[in-house]
Protein backbone atom coordinates (compact mmCIF):
# COMPACT_ATOMS: atom_id res chain seq x y z
CA UNK A 1 0.00 0.00 0.00
CA UNK A 2 1.37 3.43 -0.97
CA UNK A 3 2.06 6.10 1.64
CA UNK A 4 -0.71 8.20 0.10
CA UNK A 5 -3.25 5.42 0.57
CA UNK A 6 -2.13 4.88 4.13
CA UNK A 7 -2.47 8.60 4.85
CA UNK A 8 -5.95 8.60 3.34
CA UNK A 9 -7.05 5.69 5.49
CA UNK A 10 -5.67 7.42 8.57
CA UNK A 11 -7.46 10.65 7.76
CA UNK A 12 -10.69 8.81 7.13
CA UNK A 13 -10.43 7.07 10.48
CA UNK A 14 -9.86 10.39 12.21
CA UNK A 15 -12.78 12.11 10.48
CA UNK A 16 -15.05 9.15 11.34
CA UNK A 17 -14.05 9.47 14.99
CA UNK A 18 -14.74 13.22 14.95
CA UNK A 19 -18.08 12.69 13.21
CA UNK A 20 -19.18 10.04 15.70
CA UNK A 21 -18.15 12.26 18.61
CA UNK A 22 -20.12 15.16 17.08
CA UNK A 23 -23.17 12.92 16.75
CA UNK A 24 -22.84 11.86 20.41
CA UNK A 25 -22.50 15.48 21.54
CA UNK A 26 -25.49 16.59 19.45
CA UNK A 27 -27.65 13.88 21.04
CA UNK A 28 -26.45 14.96 24.49
CA UNK A 29 -27.12 18.59 23.60
CA UNK A 30 -30.66 17.74 22.45
CA UNK A 31 -31.43 16.16 25.82
CA UNK A 32 -30.20 19.31 27.62
CA UNK A 33 -32.29 21.47 25.28
CA UNK A 34 -35.41 19.57 26.36
CA UNK A 35 -34.53 20.08 30.03
CA UNK A 36 -33.98 23.80 29.49
CA UNK A 37 -37.31 24.01 27.68
CA UNK A 38 -39.07 22.45 30.68
CA UNK A 39 -37.49 24.94 33.10
CA UNK A 40 -38.35 27.90 30.85
CA UNK A 41 -41.93 26.70 30.63
CA UNK A 42 -42.24 26.50 34.42
CA UNK A 43 -40.71 29.97 34.80
CA UNK A 44 -42.87 31.47 32.06
CA UNK A 45 -39.79 32.49 30.07
CA UNK A 46 -39.77 32.94 26.28
CA UNK A 47 -37.96 30.35 24.19
CA UNK A 48 -35.71 32.92 22.49
CA UNK A 49 -32.93 34.59 24.52
CA UNK A 50 -31.05 36.70 22.01
CA UNK A 51 -28.81 38.36 24.61
CA UNK A 52 -27.52 34.96 25.71
CA UNK A 53 -27.12 33.86 22.10
CA UNK A 54 -25.01 36.97 21.42
CA UNK A 55 -22.71 36.12 24.34
CA UNK A 56 -22.35 32.55 23.10
CA UNK A 57 -21.65 33.81 19.60
CA UNK A 58 -18.84 36.00 20.96
CA UNK A 59 -17.33 33.03 22.81
CA UNK A 60 -17.40 30.92 19.66
CA UNK A 61 -15.70 33.68 17.67
CA UNK A 62 -13.05 34.07 20.38
CA UNK A 63 -12.23 30.36 20.23
CA UNK A 64 -11.64 30.41 16.46
CA UNK A 65 -8.23 30.84 14.85
CA UNK A 66 -9.12 32.89 11.76
CA UNK A 67 -11.97 34.51 9.84
CA UNK A 68 -12.81 31.35 7.88
CA UNK A 69 -13.11 29.39 11.13
CA UNK A 70 -15.41 32.08 12.57
CA UNK A 71 -17.69 31.91 9.53
CA UNK A 72 -17.94 28.12 9.60
CA UNK A 73 -18.40 27.96 13.38
CA UNK A 74 -21.04 30.71 13.32
CA UNK A 75 -23.04 28.92 10.66
CA UNK A 76 -22.93 25.70 12.69
CA UNK A 77 -23.93 27.61 15.82
CA UNK A 78 -26.87 29.16 13.96
CA UNK A 79 -28.06 25.71 12.95
CA UNK A 80 -27.82 24.44 16.55
CA UNK A 81 -29.59 27.49 17.96
CA UNK A 82 -32.38 27.18 15.41
CA UNK A 83 -32.86 23.54 16.36
CA UNK A 84 -32.95 24.54 20.03
CA UNK A 85 -35.69 27.09 19.44
CA UNK A 86 -37.71 24.63 17.37
CA UNK A 87 -37.36 21.82 19.90
CA UNK A 88 -38.14 24.01 22.93
CA UNK A 89 -41.16 25.49 21.18
CA UNK A 90 -42.53 22.04 20.46
CA UNK A 91 -41.79 20.88 24.01
CA UNK A 92 -43.57 23.89 25.49
CA UNK A 93 -46.56 23.33 23.24
CA UNK A 94 -46.05 26.70 21.57
CA UNK A 95 -48.04 26.04 18.47
CA UNK A 96 -51.36 27.79 18.93
CA UNK A 97 -51.81 30.22 16.08
CA UNK A 98 -54.57 31.91 14.13
CA UNK A 99 -54.71 28.88 11.82
CA UNK A 100 -54.89 26.32 14.64
CA UNK A 101 -57.74 28.32 16.19
CA UNK A 102 -59.41 28.46 12.77
CA UNK A 103 -59.16 24.66 12.48
CA UNK A 104 -60.63 24.21 15.95
CA UNK A 105 -63.46 26.62 15.13
CA UNK A 106 -64.25 24.65 11.98
CA UNK A 107 -64.54 21.46 14.03
CA UNK A 108 -67.00 23.16 16.35
CA UNK A 109 -69.02 24.37 13.37
CA UNK A 110 -69.13 20.83 12.01
CA UNK A 111 -70.70 19.86 15.35
CA UNK A 112 -73.41 22.48 14.84
CA UNK A 113 -71.93 25.36 16.86
CA UNK A 114 -72.24 28.97 15.67
CA UNK A 115 -68.80 30.65 15.60
CA UNK A 116 -67.95 34.29 14.93
CA UNK A 117 -64.70 34.24 12.96
CA UNK A 118 -62.36 37.04 14.02
CA UNK A 119 -59.21 34.89 13.93
CA UNK A 120 -58.42 34.87 10.20
CA UNK A 121 -57.99 37.68 7.70
CA UNK A 122 -60.34 36.48 5.02
CA UNK A 123 -62.49 39.14 3.30
CA UNK A 124 -66.17 38.21 3.44
CA UNK A 125 -66.85 39.59 -0.05
CA UNK A 126 -66.80 37.47 -3.21
CA UNK A 127 -64.56 37.93 -6.25
CA UNK A 128 -66.05 39.86 -9.16
CA UNK A 129 -68.12 37.73 -11.55
CA UNK A 130 -65.48 38.06 -14.27
CA UNK A 131 -63.25 35.77 -12.20
CA UNK A 132 -65.66 32.83 -12.35
CA UNK A 133 -66.31 33.45 -16.07
CA UNK A 134 -62.59 33.47 -16.85
CA UNK A 135 -62.00 30.31 -14.83
CA UNK A 136 -64.77 28.46 -16.65
CA UNK A 137 -63.54 29.68 -20.04
CA UNK A 138 -59.98 28.61 -19.29
CA UNK A 139 -61.16 25.11 -18.51
CA UNK A 140 -63.54 24.82 -21.48
CA UNK A 141 -60.98 26.21 -23.92
CA UNK A 142 -58.22 23.84 -22.82
CA UNK A 143 -55.97 26.21 -20.89
CA UNK A 144 -55.31 23.45 -18.38
CA UNK A 145 -51.77 22.33 -19.25
CA UNK A 146 -48.41 22.89 -17.64
CA UNK A 147 -47.12 26.43 -17.95
CA UNK A 148 -43.98 28.42 -17.35
CA UNK A 149 -42.52 28.42 -13.84
CA UNK A 150 -42.49 32.21 -14.14
CA UNK A 151 -46.21 32.37 -14.80
CA UNK A 152 -48.42 33.40 -17.70
CA UNK A 153 -46.84 36.23 -19.69
CA UNK A 154 -50.12 38.13 -20.01
CA UNK A 155 -50.62 37.97 -16.24
CA UNK A 156 -47.05 39.08 -15.56
CA UNK A 157 -47.63 42.05 -17.87
CA UNK A 158 -50.83 42.94 -16.04
CA UNK A 159 -49.06 42.73 -12.68
CA UNK A 160 -46.24 44.93 -13.98
CA UNK A 161 -48.79 47.53 -15.10
CA UNK A 162 -50.53 47.35 -11.72
CA UNK A 163 -47.32 47.96 -9.78
CA UNK A 164 -46.09 50.63 -12.20
CA UNK A 165 -49.35 52.52 -11.70
CA UNK A 166 -48.44 52.72 -8.02
CA UNK A 167 -45.24 54.58 -8.81
CA UNK A 168 -42.83 51.63 -9.12
CA UNK A 169 -40.97 50.87 -12.34
CA UNK A 170 -41.83 47.22 -13.02
CA UNK A 171 -41.46 45.15 -16.21
CA UNK A 172 -42.52 41.60 -17.00
CA UNK A 173 -38.98 40.39 -16.26
CA UNK A 174 -39.37 41.58 -12.67
CA UNK A 175 -42.45 39.43 -11.99
CA UNK A 176 -42.96 35.80 -11.02
CA UNK A 177 -46.47 34.45 -10.41
CA UNK A 178 -46.76 32.14 -7.38
CA UNK A 179 -49.37 30.03 -5.61
CA UNK A 180 -50.16 32.71 -3.05
CA UNK A 181 -47.93 35.20 -1.27
CA UNK A 182 -47.03 32.54 1.32
CA UNK A 183 -45.34 30.47 -1.36
CA UNK A 184 -43.61 33.59 -2.69
CA UNK A 185 -42.15 34.05 0.82
CA UNK A 186 -41.06 30.41 0.89
CA UNK A 187 -39.45 30.66 -2.55
CA UNK A 188 -37.59 33.82 -1.59
CA UNK A 189 -36.15 32.43 1.62
CA UNK A 190 -35.48 28.99 0.13
CA UNK A 191 -33.80 30.36 -3.00
CA UNK A 192 -31.61 33.08 -1.53
CA UNK A 193 -30.58 31.73 1.89
CA UNK A 194 -28.77 28.61 3.06
CA UNK A 195 -28.74 26.66 6.31
CA UNK A 196 -26.70 28.58 8.87
CA UNK A 197 -27.52 31.97 7.37
CA UNK A 198 -29.39 34.57 9.42
CA UNK A 199 -32.57 36.54 8.81
CA UNK A 200 -33.93 39.55 10.71
CA UNK A 201 -37.68 39.66 11.42
CA UNK A 202 -39.40 42.67 13.01
CA UNK A 203 -42.13 41.51 15.39
CA UNK A 204 -45.00 41.25 15.88
CA UNK A 205 -45.03 39.51 12.53
CA UNK A 206 -46.95 37.01 10.47
CA UNK A 207 -45.39 33.69 11.60
CA UNK A 208 -44.61 32.33 8.12
CA UNK A 209 -41.34 34.30 7.82
CA UNK A 210 -39.74 32.72 10.87
CA UNK A 211 -41.33 29.32 10.21
CA UNK A 212 -40.01 29.15 6.64
CA UNK A 213 -36.54 30.22 7.79
CA UNK A 214 -36.31 27.81 10.70
CA UNK A 215 -37.42 24.86 8.61
CA UNK A 216 -34.46 25.61 6.33
CA UNK A 217 -31.99 25.76 9.23
CA UNK A 218 -31.79 29.56 9.08
CA UNK A 219 -31.28 31.53 12.30
CA UNK A 220 -33.98 34.10 13.03
CA UNK A 221 -33.05 37.35 14.78
CA UNK A 222 -36.24 38.88 16.18
CA UNK A 223 -36.63 42.63 16.70
CA UNK A 224 -39.26 43.05 19.42
CA UNK A 225 -41.36 46.21 19.07
CA UNK A 226 -43.91 47.42 21.60
CA UNK A 227 -47.25 49.12 21.82
CA UNK A 228 -45.58 51.90 23.82
CA UNK A 229 -43.12 52.60 20.98
CA UNK A 230 -45.95 52.74 18.45
CA UNK A 231 -44.75 49.41 16.99
CA UNK A 232 -41.70 51.16 15.48
CA UNK A 233 -38.37 49.28 15.46
CA UNK A 234 -35.14 50.98 16.48
CA UNK A 235 -32.63 51.29 13.66
CA UNK A 236 -29.76 50.79 16.10
CA UNK A 237 -31.39 47.58 17.36
CA UNK A 238 -31.59 46.25 13.81
CA UNK A 239 -27.93 47.16 13.31
CA UNK A 240 -26.96 45.40 16.54
CA UNK A 241 -28.16 41.94 15.45
CA UNK A 242 -26.54 41.97 12.00
CA UNK A 243 -23.52 39.67 11.67
CA UNK A 244 -21.45 38.53 8.67
CA UNK A 245 -23.91 35.63 8.30
CA UNK A 246 -26.99 37.87 8.15
CA UNK A 247 -28.41 37.75 4.64
CA UNK A 248 -31.98 39.07 4.75
CA UNK A 249 -34.26 41.59 6.48
CA UNK A 250 -38.03 41.07 6.43
CA UNK A 251 -40.45 43.99 6.28
CA UNK A 252 -44.23 43.63 6.55
CA UNK A 253 -46.08 46.92 6.20
CA UNK A 254 -48.95 47.54 6.53
CA UNK A 255 -48.17 45.13 9.33
CA UNK A 256 -49.94 41.94 10.19
CA UNK A 257 -51.09 41.98 13.01
CA UNK A 258 -50.79 45.64 14.10
CA UNK A 259 -51.78 47.48 10.90
CA UNK A 260 -48.74 49.71 11.40
CA UNK A 261 -47.31 51.66 8.45
CA UNK A 262 -43.77 52.89 9.07
CA UNK A 263 -43.04 56.62 8.65
CA UNK A 264 -41.21 57.19 5.37
CA UNK A 265 -38.10 58.54 7.12
CA UNK A 266 -37.79 55.46 9.34
CA UNK A 267 -38.38 53.12 6.40
CA UNK A 268 -35.67 54.95 4.43
CA UNK A 269 -33.23 54.54 7.32
CA UNK A 270 -33.96 50.81 7.54
CA UNK A 271 -33.48 50.42 3.78
CA UNK A 272 -30.13 52.24 4.12
CA UNK A 273 -29.05 49.76 6.80
CA UNK A 274 -29.97 46.86 4.52
CA UNK A 275 -28.07 48.36 1.60
CA UNK A 276 -25.01 49.10 3.76
CA UNK A 277 -24.82 45.43 4.77
CA UNK A 278 -25.85 44.11 1.31
CA UNK A 279 -28.88 42.35 2.78
CA UNK A 280 -31.81 41.11 0.77
CA UNK A 281 -35.00 42.92 1.75
CA UNK A 282 -38.13 40.77 1.69
CA UNK A 283 -41.03 43.20 1.83
CA UNK A 284 -44.44 41.59 2.22
CA UNK A 285 -46.91 44.21 1.01
CA UNK A 286 -50.04 42.10 0.76
CA UNK A 287 -52.06 44.71 2.70
CA UNK A 288 -50.98 47.69 0.60
CA UNK A 289 -54.53 48.06 -0.75
CA UNK A 290 -55.66 48.46 2.86
CA UNK A 291 -53.63 51.48 3.87
CA UNK A 292 -53.81 55.22 4.12
CA UNK A 293 -51.75 57.63 2.04
CA UNK A 294 -48.69 57.15 4.29
CA UNK A 295 -47.74 53.79 2.78
CA UNK A 296 -44.59 53.61 0.64
CA UNK A 297 -43.49 50.45 -1.16
CA UNK A 298 -39.95 49.19 -0.61
CA UNK A 299 -39.64 49.10 -4.41
CA UNK A 300 -39.70 52.88 -4.49
CA UNK A 301 -36.25 53.06 -2.89
CA UNK A 302 -34.62 51.51 -5.96
CA UNK A 303 -32.55 48.96 -4.00
CA UNK A 304 -31.74 46.04 -6.31
CA UNK A 305 -31.82 43.36 -3.59
CA UNK A 306 -35.46 44.04 -2.73
CA UNK A 307 -38.12 41.37 -3.18
CA UNK A 308 -41.75 42.42 -2.77
CA UNK A 309 -44.40 39.75 -2.29
CA UNK A 310 -48.03 40.39 -3.11
CA UNK A 311 -51.29 38.51 -3.50
CA UNK A 312 -54.81 38.83 -4.83
CA UNK A 313 -56.17 37.14 -1.69
CA UNK A 314 -56.91 40.34 0.22
CA UNK A 315 -57.12 42.93 -2.57
CA UNK A 316 -59.48 40.90 -4.79
CA UNK A 317 -61.16 38.55 -2.25
CA UNK A 318 -59.48 35.50 -3.80
CA UNK A 319 -58.06 33.73 -0.75
CA UNK A 320 -58.97 30.22 -1.89
CA UNK A 321 -57.56 30.75 -5.38
CA UNK A 322 -54.03 30.84 -3.96
CA UNK A 323 -52.60 33.29 -6.44
CA UNK A 324 -49.83 35.75 -5.66
CA UNK A 325 -46.60 37.08 -7.03
CA UNK A 326 -43.15 38.42 -6.27
CA UNK A 327 -41.35 41.38 -7.79
CA UNK A 328 -37.57 41.56 -7.90
CA UNK A 329 -34.55 42.05 -10.16
CA UNK A 330 -34.47 39.49 -13.01
CA UNK A 331 -31.56 37.45 -11.56
CA UNK A 332 -33.51 36.99 -8.32
CA UNK A 333 -36.71 36.15 -10.21
CA UNK A 334 -34.78 33.47 -12.10
CA UNK A 335 -33.67 31.85 -8.82
CA UNK A 336 -37.22 31.84 -7.51
CA UNK A 337 -38.46 30.28 -10.76
CA UNK A 338 -35.97 27.41 -10.48
CA UNK A 339 -37.24 26.47 -7.03
CA UNK A 340 -40.88 26.91 -8.08
CA UNK A 341 -40.29 24.62 -11.06
CA UNK A 342 -38.78 22.01 -8.73
CA UNK A 343 -41.68 22.22 -6.25
CA UNK A 344 -44.80 22.57 -8.40
CA UNK A 345 -43.67 22.94 -12.05
CA UNK A 346 -45.82 26.04 -12.54
CA UNK A 347 -48.75 27.92 -10.98
CA UNK A 348 -52.14 26.44 -12.01
CA UNK A 349 -52.97 27.75 -15.48
CA UNK A 350 -56.77 28.18 -15.09
CA UNK A 351 -56.27 30.15 -11.87
CA UNK A 352 -53.88 32.49 -13.66
CA UNK A 353 -56.53 33.31 -16.24
CA UNK A 354 -58.97 34.02 -13.40
CA UNK A 355 -56.37 36.33 -11.84
CA UNK A 356 -55.89 38.10 -15.17
CA UNK A 357 -59.64 38.77 -15.30
CA UNK A 358 -59.59 40.03 -11.71
CA UNK A 359 -56.86 42.55 -12.50
CA UNK A 360 -58.86 43.77 -15.49
CA UNK A 361 -61.97 44.50 -13.43
CA UNK A 362 -62.81 46.76 -10.52
CA UNK A 363 -62.15 44.74 -7.34
CA UNK A 364 -64.62 44.43 -4.45
CA UNK A 365 -64.61 47.51 -2.23
CA UNK A 366 -63.48 45.63 0.88
CA UNK A 367 -60.58 48.06 1.44
CA UNK A 368 -63.09 50.94 1.54
CA UNK A 369 -65.32 49.11 4.03
CA UNK A 370 -62.56 48.00 6.40
CA UNK A 371 -61.90 51.35 8.18
CA UNK A 372 -65.57 51.58 9.19
CA UNK A 373 -65.45 48.07 10.58
CA UNK A 374 -62.27 48.78 12.50
CA UNK A 375 -63.85 51.94 13.91
CA UNK A 376 -66.82 49.87 15.12
CA UNK A 377 -64.46 47.46 16.84
CA UNK A 378 -62.52 50.31 18.42
CA UNK A 379 -65.74 51.88 19.71
CA UNK A 380 -66.61 48.61 21.42
CA UNK A 381 -63.12 47.62 22.63
CA UNK A 382 -63.84 47.90 26.33
CA UNK A 383 -60.67 47.42 28.41
CA UNK A 384 -58.45 46.38 25.50
CA UNK A 385 -55.38 48.52 24.75
CA UNK A 386 -54.13 49.14 21.21
CA UNK A 387 -52.84 51.62 18.68
CA UNK A 388 -55.34 52.50 15.98
CA UNK A 389 -54.10 50.72 12.84
CA UNK A 390 -52.85 52.67 9.82
CA UNK A 391 -54.03 49.92 7.50
CA UNK A 392 -54.62 46.17 7.08
CA UNK A 393 -57.70 44.56 8.66
CA UNK A 394 -56.81 43.81 12.25
CA UNK A 395 -56.80 45.17 15.77
CA UNK A 396 -53.82 43.92 17.79
CA UNK A 397 -54.97 44.48 21.34
CA UNK A 398 -53.41 44.01 24.75
CA UNK A 399 -55.55 42.20 27.29
CA UNK A 400 -56.21 43.62 30.75
CA UNK A 401 -53.36 43.05 33.20
CA UNK A 402 -53.01 39.49 34.45
CA UNK A 403 -54.73 37.79 31.51
CA UNK A 404 -52.92 35.60 28.98
CA UNK A 405 -53.96 35.06 25.40
CA UNK A 406 -54.21 31.27 25.52
CA UNK A 407 -56.80 31.13 28.28
CA UNK A 408 -58.74 34.03 26.74
CA UNK A 409 -58.67 32.46 23.26
CA UNK A 410 -59.96 29.17 24.68
CA UNK A 411 -62.74 30.82 26.66
CA UNK A 412 -63.78 33.01 23.73
CA UNK A 413 -64.00 29.93 21.53
CA UNK A 414 -66.12 28.20 24.15
CA UNK A 415 -68.49 31.16 23.96
CA UNK A 416 -68.64 31.18 20.16
CA UNK A 417 -65.88 33.64 19.20
CA UNK A 418 -62.63 32.71 17.44
CA UNK A 419 -59.73 35.15 17.93
CA UNK A 420 -56.00 34.79 17.25
CA UNK A 421 -53.48 34.51 20.12
CA UNK A 422 -50.81 37.21 20.22
CA UNK A 423 -48.16 34.58 20.92
CA UNK A 424 -48.54 33.41 17.33
CA UNK A 425 -46.93 36.67 16.18
CA UNK A 426 -43.99 36.78 18.57
CA UNK A 427 -43.48 37.17 22.30
CA UNK A 428 -46.87 38.79 22.93
CA UNK A 429 -48.64 36.45 25.37
CA UNK A 430 -50.94 39.21 26.62
CA UNK A 431 -52.24 40.25 23.18
CA UNK A 432 -54.90 38.99 20.78
CA UNK A 433 -55.45 39.76 17.11
CA UNK A 434 -59.00 40.59 16.07
CA UNK A 435 -59.95 40.46 12.40
CA UNK A 436 -62.47 42.91 10.91
CA UNK A 437 -63.64 40.56 8.16
CA UNK A 438 -67.30 40.38 9.22
CA UNK A 439 -70.21 42.79 8.96
CA UNK A 440 -70.43 45.41 11.70
CA UNK A 441 -73.28 43.82 13.75
CA UNK A 442 -71.34 40.54 13.86
CA UNK A 443 -68.15 42.33 14.86
CA UNK A 444 -69.97 44.13 17.67
CA UNK A 445 -71.30 40.79 18.96
CA UNK A 446 -67.77 39.45 18.87
CA UNK A 447 -66.42 42.44 20.80
CA UNK A 448 -69.17 41.99 23.39
CA UNK A 449 -68.02 38.40 23.93
CA UNK A 450 -64.37 39.31 24.45
CA UNK A 451 -65.38 42.18 26.73
CA UNK A 452 -67.38 39.72 28.80
CA UNK A 453 -64.52 37.22 28.92
CA UNK A 454 -61.98 39.88 29.97
CA UNK A 455 -64.24 41.65 32.48
CA UNK A 456 -63.09 41.74 36.13
CA UNK A 457 -64.31 38.70 38.02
Amino acid sequence: MSNESSDLDSLRERIDQVTLEMARLIIERSKIVGQIGSVKQRLGMPVDDQAREARLRAKVAESCQNADDVTLASRLLNFLLTESVRAQSEHAGIGQSHMSVFAEAQKLEAEGRQIIHMEVGEPDSAPVSAVADALASACSEGYTKYGSALGLDELRDAIARRESARGCSVERENVIVTTGARFAVYLTIGSLLDAGDEIVVIEPAWPAYADCAMRSGIKVHRIHTTLESGWEPGVSEIESVITPNTKMLVLNYPNNPTGKVLPEKLLAEIMDVAAHHSLYVLSDEIYSAYSDSGFKSALEFGYDRTIVTQSLSKSHAMTGFRIGYAIAAPPIVSKLAKLQSLCIVSPPSPIQYAALAALGANPPDTPGIMPKRLDAMISNAGRLEFQKPDGAMYLFARLPRGLDCHSIVSECLRQGLAVAPGSGFGNYPDFVRLSACQDIPTLVRGMNIINSVTAPS
